[in-house]
């Protein structure tokens, strides 16, 4: 198998989790927003992330590739067993941090040329996204505060997934400043050895 992911991207969590699982998954980064990259050939959206599997299926989307890798190792302790309420919490939060967070909150503040075309427009789509990001951070917080993890006491794919985003807080700096859980989270999720692994993969390797 083998993972297209691109560097600093919402697909660093599966870039984690197949170091967490210790899975024998290449990982290619390549880069976005490039005509030329050799991610169209895989995914012609041009989106990360993208698995492709032996069989030469992709899959795309970490709501979908998240599970489907945990699931590679049966009784995982990065995710939970079909029909149970973890397993359901496991995946609300996925799909909270990708509509709520990602697309709804960061992908306009990051790219506000998506949504106007009108150059001085753009600071006033940063200015309302961020302020949709902080209530979008509200309820992880909110978690967080009184949690070590947002399921169980132990790191799940969800976590994979949010961390990478988690670290909003020493970009922003005094912007999320008030998100205490949120920055003490965030320091552990950096501490982690696959983290750091991946990291150090995606800051040495190129992008095709």
């Amino acid at each position: 198998m083998q993972l297209f992911a691109a560097p600093r991207a919402c697909s660093f969590g599966a870039h984690v989790v197949i170091r967490e699982l210790d899975l024998p998954v290449d990982v290619t980064l390549v880069t976005l927003n490039d005509a030329a990259s050799a991610l169209h050939a895989v995914n012609p959206q041009g989106r990360v992330p993208a698995l492709r599997l032996d069989d030469g299926t992709v899959l795309t989307e970490n709501s979908a590739i998240l599970p489907f890798l945990a699931d590679l190792v049966p009784g995982t302790s990065l995710f939970a067993p079909p029909g149970s309420v973890e397993r359901a919490q496991i995946q609300s939060w996925i799909a909270y941090i990708a509509t709520e967070l990602h697309a709804g909150s960061m992908r306009p503040f990051n790219r506000p040329h998506l949504f106007s075309a009108d150059a001085a427009a753009h600071d006033g789509i940063r200015a309302a996204s961020l302020g949709r990001l902080k209530a979008a951070l509200l309820p992880l917080e909110t978690r967080l505060a009184w949690h070590g993890f947002l399921v169980g006491n132990r790191f799940t794919i969800a976590d994979a997934y949010f961390g990478n985003f988690a670290g909003l807080a020493r970009v922003l700096g005094g912007e999320l400043a008030e998100f205490e859980a949120l920055n003490a989270y965030s320091q552990h999720y950096e501490a982690r050895a696959s983290v750091q692994a991946a990291r150090a993969f995606e800051a040495e390797r190129v992008p095709v």
